[in-house]
């Protein structure tokens, strides 16, 4: 029998159902918030896969073309591989609910989320994150939640729960946060330099509509809601933990403060190889992940205990002390824009591209939102930035899901399109990776942009935060921020918290933990961090490069934008574009043309605009009473002889009108193809010119007098 909850978070309620759809999955709930509808499904299996060594969690989020009523596009009429968005939701989803599993759970486990109606303005992910959560709540599946999940935007000052796509247009705050009601567990977004204060403030409001769709999860499970399963978790034997500190326990600290990560990474390696060794000897049976297990234990204790007693870090600095920093711009010669941008042995190369405004991703969003996309960073980690091999080439989740960082980061200060008509695109390529790649990839792409001349509002700096806790039970004990952390940080920590922004305020963020959830002064004190090391990086990045060039790169397209009248759009373009690609194909620029009338002429070769330009403006200006023209003699008549004044545009030269004397032939006077002067003397009520020859000859002998 299905069973409904209602949330009422929002201007629009959220309702969750379970019991009508999908009843062979262990857990599935259908949300609704408008005519937007998710489905999302766990199942987990009973049994643990041979040899298996990780917790299994896929996430998959699918939006189906019939949700919105279209076929799917291409020759192919299925849904293909999944899209940006997809991967991003999928991830957003996944990443608050990992921490609330059982430490030792090790069964495979897939949720999956399918879009099946969606109304263009309730943003489907929302619910994915919430349809998850209750999932997983009414199954038997071992799950520590439930947790809800709110967008909140900022509108006229006024924070705003779940803002429909309309909603976002006008906000300067997207900020998506996932908690229980009292602890933060996940947040992501952007913002348009929003102040540390206001942060933190919409961090306030999301907690507190979260609580609204925990209480209506709680209430769906404990309605529809399925006893939990008691399944043996994965430990590791003590008598295996025993000999791997008996055999590494007095050296470990010192092999993880080797300097350098390259030969910190040996130092560790050969004590992990000791304890392998040692541990096969006694219990030959044992599996690698056992070993692994115990020895990571190792490490982690060691790390925590010089974290939180001795105040130590791995690399000698202090806690909240910033990596070296260094830069470069302009390293490549034929790139539009290039800098490197290095914090202690992270490294990322960061190329810019413009391109002409048409040339805006297109995007197929069936959930509502854009439809195109005129900046975009992508992020590429190839395994030599690590030291290693591995696979190359094609784009992994990690990969899209750091660009994406990235990108809504740098978003905030790139100029509108009716300041800077272009596309922009950076790539940011790693080339060494000791923790934070993606907020160098900001810093790189930040001043490749400015390398390339783009006049950015503010350059954007980044920086991660971690945190080392220490608990008695469930009872936080004692806990420390770091600041700027490396890999093996990030590893052994509980928490990598980015944080990206310009002097005036916060452009982007994200927080991953591997805890069921921080409390907001933890939040705050993080915050605050983050500001201080930013203001420092800010200064590096600053003596780099000041501001952005004032001109462009000699291989960057140049860009002019001329304004027509609207009525005209269609003379230029003409039948089926035969006027437009004939521009094109005599000047070799490219030419975009908007409803307002806007012209942006495109071209590497400033005689090529320039030619371009002439021929729009002279195709759509008008002959003016009273202007003076040189033009050419197209036509000769009885009457008097017609002449083109403007391309495309001419008027009739009467007979009378040739010469200050009697003309008794038209070809005594002017001859085709001839280039003469005329003034334009009068337009009839039917648009047609009337032309002097006769007055333009008596102004040009007036000015000439004059002069």
């Amino acid at each position: 029998m299905s069973h409904t909850s209602t949330a009422h978070a929002g201007n629009t309620p959220i309702v969750f159902e379970s019991g009508k759809l999908a009843k062979l999955a262990d857990g599935a709930v259908t949300v609704r918030c408008g005519d937007t509808i998710v489905i999302v499904t766990a199942v987990s299996a009973t049994t643990i896969k041979e040899g298996q060594d990780f917790f299994p969690l896929t996430v998959e989020y699918k939006e189906k073309a019939a949700a919105v009523g279209k076929l799917p596009g291409g020759y192919f009429k299925r849904e293909g591989r999944p899209s940006e968005k997809e991967i991003l939701t999928a991830r957003m989803t996944d990443r608050p609910l990992r921490p609330l599993f059982p430490k030792g759970y090790l069964y495979d486990t897939q949720i999956i989320t399918l879009l099946l109606s969606a109304d263009g303005q309730n943003d489907p992910d929302i619910l994915s994150i919430n349809g998850a959560s209750a999932a997983l709540c009414v199954s038997d599946i071992p799950f520590a939640g439930p947790v809800g999940a709110v967008r909140v935007g900022r509108i006229n000052g006024q924070f705003v729960v779940n803002p429909t796509h309309d909603e976002r247009a006008h906000s300067d705050f997207d900020l998506v946060y996932v908690g229980d009601g009292e602890k933060v567990i996940m947040i992501e977004g952007a913002a348009k330099e929003l102040p540390e204060a206001d942060f933190n403030a919409g961090l306030n409001f999301a907690r507190e509509a979260v609580k609204l769709l925990v209480a209506a999860q709680r209430d769906l499970a404990a309605a529809v809601g399925k006893p939990k399963r008691s399944v043996p978790l994965f430990q590791v034997d003590t008598s295996i933990s025993e000999i791997a500190y008996s055999v590494a326990g007095d050296r470990i600290e010192a092999a993880l403060y080797t300097s350098g990560k390259v030969n910190r990474s040996k130092a560790v390696g050969a004590l992990r190889e000791e304890v392998e060794k040692a541990v096969l000897e006694k219990f030959p049976s044992a599996s690698k992940f056992e070993i692994s297990q115990a020895f990571d234990y190792l490490q982690k204790k060691a790390f925590r205990v010089s974290i939180l007693d001795r105040k130590q870090r791995c690399d000698g600095r202090g806690l909240h002390e910033i990596r070296a920093l260094s830069g470069e711009v302009g390293l490549l010669p034929r790139t539009h824009g290039s800098a490197i941008f290095a914090r202690g042995e992270t490294q990322a190369l960061g190329i810019a591209t413009l391109a002409p405004a048409d040339e805006a991703q297109m995007i197929d969003s069936y959930g509502g939102g854009a439809d195109t996309k005129r900046f975009m960073l992508h992020y590429n980690f190839p395994p030599f930035s690590v030291g290693e091999t591995g696979r190359f080439g094609g784009m992994n989740r990690r990969e899209i899901g750091h660009g994406a960082l990235a990108e809504r980061s740098v978003e905030p200060v790139i100029p509108s399109e009716k300041d800077f008509p272009y596309a922009l695109r950076v790539v940011s390529e790693v080339m060494e990776s000791n923790g934070s790649t993606s907020m160098a990839s900001v810093c790189a792409g930040v001043l490749a942009l400015m390398d390339a001349g783009v006049p950015l509002i503010r350059p954007v700096g980044g920086i991660s935060v971690g945190l080392v806790t220490e608990y008695d039970g469930d009872h936080l004990k004692r806990y420390t921020t770091l600041t700027d952390i490396i890999g093996s940080e990030d590893h052994f920590g509980d928490m990598d918290f980015k944080l990206c922004g310009t002097t005036e305020g916060v452009t982007g963020f994200q927080l991953d933990l591997k805890l069921p959830g921080i409390t907001h002064e933890i939040m705050f004190e993080a915050v605050a961090e983050a500001k201080e090391a930013r203001t420092k990086v800010l200064e590096v990045m600053n003596s780099i490069l000041a501001t952005p060039r004032t001109e462009l790169s000699p291989y960057a397209p140049r860009i002019e934008t001329v304004r027509i009248n609207p009525d005209k759009i269609g003379l230029i373009i003409g039948p089926g574009g035969k006027t437009i690609k004939g521009i094109v194909a005599e000047t070799g620029a490219e030419i975009n043309i908007e409803d307002d009338g806007s012209v942006h002429i495109y071209s590497n070769n400033g005689d090529s605009l320039n030619r371009a330009k002439e021929i729009i403006l002279g195709m759509t200006k008008e002959i003016g009473i009273g202007e003076l023209y040189q033009g050419t003699v197209v036509s000769i008549k009885e009457f008097g002889a017609f002449v083109e004044v403007l391309p495309g545009k001419d008027g009739l030269c009467h007979i009378s009108e040739l010469a200050d004397f009697r003309v008794n032939k038209v070809e005594d006077v002017v001859k085709m193809g001839d280039s003469i002067w005329v003034k334009c003397i009068g337009v009839d009520d039917k648009g047609r010119v009337k032309l002097s020859r006769k007055a333009a000859m008596k102004d040009r002998d007036a000015a000439a007098t004059a002069t």
